[in-house]
Formats: structure tokens, sequence, C-alpha cells
């Protein structure tokens, strides 16, 4: 198997700066803005963004979502029974950034929305994502991406703090 790294720690660090940088310029301010990562890749992600965010402006609410029942797919892969949502905040009128480690089909987003929706209706729903692949199979774009990072359909992306792995 030939692993590559495409990004460093430092690179990923620079990337989640910047990506909170845009959040809080897109939005004017942080007024009603939180945080939701979908477990379990974007979690790590939204608390990143979420600390640099802090160190920029103000600290805003970060929450976690759990989408895996929500999946059309839910008989093709397997439900993880440790990856809990957690948002003990108001998202009705909340401008809610949901966080993701990799986009690739569009389909855990959007199972993420439907689960969202068990909490409330937010005002906006924006979409943070350290990596785009590509290979949508759903119409779903993210507001702010760490890097574009065509790859083919057998390759794997692993992303993590320490850096991105294509393998």
């Amino acid at each position: 198997m030939n692993i590559k790294q495409v990004l460093s720690a430092d690179d990923v660090r620079r990337a989640t700066t910047r990506m909170a940088h845009e959040i809080i310029e897109r939005n004017q301010g942080l007024d009603g803005v939180t945080l939701i990562g979908i477990q379990t890749g974007g979690v790590w992600l939204a608390r990143a963004l979420g600390d640099e965010i802090a160190r920029l402006d103000h600290e805003i609410p970060v929450g976690s979502i759990d989408a895996s029942l929500y999946r059309d797919d839910i008989g093709l892969r397997p439900v993880s029974p440790a990856s809990v949502s957690d948002i003990d905040f108001d998202v009705d009128g909340s401008a809610i950034v949901l966080v993701d480690d990799v986009l690739y089909t569009g389909r855990t987003v959007r199972a993420a929305l439907d689960a969202l929706g068990d909490y409330g209706r937010p005002r906006t729903v924006q979409l943070a994502v350290m990596i785009d692949r590509g290979h949508r199979e759903l119409p779903i774009r993210p507001d702010y991406v760490g890097k574009n990072l065509p790859t083919s359909a057998d390759e794997n992306v692993s992303v993590t703090s320490d850096g991105v792995v294509i393998s």
C-alpha cells in the first residue's frame, strides 16, 4: 500500500486558522454562531476551530452530532455505538457551522442535516471541511475548505491534527 502525506501538522494548523478567520468574516462577527462537529472525524476539527476562534475573538459554543442513524446506507455501514450527539445549546435561530474532516459523497452531511433537525431550526447552516475530495453524489458544497484534494474513489483519506494522509 502506497501512503502519501499531503498535509503536515503545520499545514493543518494553518488551514484551521484560515478557516476560523473566514467563519468570522462571512458571519460578520460571531453573534449566534455555533460549531457542530460530525462524529467522528469532524469533532476534533470543530474543537480546533473553536479554540482558534476563541483565540482570535471570543469563545463560541461547540458541540457534536452523531448522524449514523440518519444515513441512507445504514445497512451497508457499521454504526458506531460510542458516537453520541452533544449539543447543549439552543440551535433555533443560530448560525450553525457543521464541521467534518473529509467531504466525499455528501451523504454524511445530508444525514447530519437530518439529525440537526431534531434539535431545532437554525437560521443558517454552513459547512466546513478540512478536505474536499470530490466525487459528490448529492448537491452539497462546503462553505469553508482547508484543501481541495482530488482523489480516486479507491483511495482512502485520513485527516488528523498531525496531518493528512492518502493511502
